[in-house]
């Protein structure tokens, strides 16, 4: 029985050991190069204190427009995702004909490599030959035809369009599951008082799916924060740096062989990361600690 007892923590020691040797420690080693000169270009590394820090956050820099579209980002694409998550959810919830595959359909860009999609909506996007603007034309509205990829007024509202249209199908779908773990009693006692189907959704459903969509919301907000594949696949940063993330920068520093400065903004993503996490899942968790 104490043997039996102990194979928890071996687990729990495990995990902790992977964990620490996969992440914490590459996470402090990336932390202590961002001090130094590391490039590719010489092969001693020599400590230079806050001026990889200075350069970053410098006004003679792109980086803060970097960071601009990274907390544009994280917010537009985690409000839209949770709100038409919610909405596609509350009409697939219902007993309505063909909703399996309907959720099938939502849920499916969610699983797609990002690489095909960028494709994908590359060729949709196009100006010229695109799907889009080619069907724009064929119904007589030429002039809502865009450079969809390659106007810097449009182009990251474009990327932005095509990661919640990517996403909220896998919202939708936990927060389907939510609303189906909602006990009908409660519904049919909301019925009997009178209660319309607004009154319902407002004092059943919402507080009932509270914890559902901090979940969601978490994993939106995360997701923002570090998202690299969906700009890299459609625009790269490009056109100029209109549509550049603060990871496509870490890439793209990185490419250049200045390691130091990529090493730099990553550390700082690293540490804001956990920061909004903490924060996140302490007023997650808050009410749990107060039971």
């Amino acid at each position: 029985m104490k043997k039996s007892k102990l194979y928890p923590w071996y687990f729990a020691a495990g995990a902790i050991l992977i964990y620490t040797a996969l992440c914490v420690i590459p996470g402090i080693i990336g932390i202590g190069y961002s001090f130094t000169d590391w490039s590719a270009y010489s092969k001693e590394v020599h400590f230079v204190g806050l001026e990889n820090f200075r350069k970053v956050f410098s006004a003679d820099t792109n980086y803060f427009k970097y960071i601009t579209n990274t907390l544009l980002f994280t917010v537009v694409t985690t409000v839209a995702k949770t709100g038409l998550g919610l909405l596609f959810a509350l009409v697939l919830s219902k007993n309505i004909k063909l909703k399996n595959f309907h959720r099938g359909v939502m849920y499916m860009p969610s699983v797609l490599s990002i690489l095909i999609i960028g494709l994908v909506f590359t060729s949709i996007l196009n100006p010229k030959m695109g799907i889009l603007n080619e069907g724009l034309r064929a119904i007589g509205l030429d002039s809502l035809t865009q450079q969809w990829l390659t106007n810097p007024k449009i182009a990251f509202w474009s990327v932005m369009a095509v990661d919640i249209w990517r996403g909220t199908g896998y919202i939708m779908t936990m927060l389907i599951v939510g609303i189906l773990a909602i006990p009908q009693d409660y519904y049919e006692a909301a019925s009997i008082d009178g209660a319309n189907g607004w009154n319902k959704f407002v004092h059943i459903t919402l507080p009932m799916l509270r914890q559902t969509m901090a979940v969601t919301i978490v994993l939106n907000v995360l997701y923002g924060l570090k998202v690299f594949d969906m700009v890299y696949a459609l625009t790269n940063g490009g056109p100029g740096h209109t549509t550049e993330v603060m990871y496509t920068a870490v890439f793209k520093q990185f490419s250049q062989g200045l390691y130091a400065e990529g090493t730099t903004i990553s550390s700082i993503m690293f540490v804001f990361m956990i920061v909004v996490g903490f924060f996140m899942i302490k007023i997650l968790t808050k009410d749990e600690v107060e039971e």
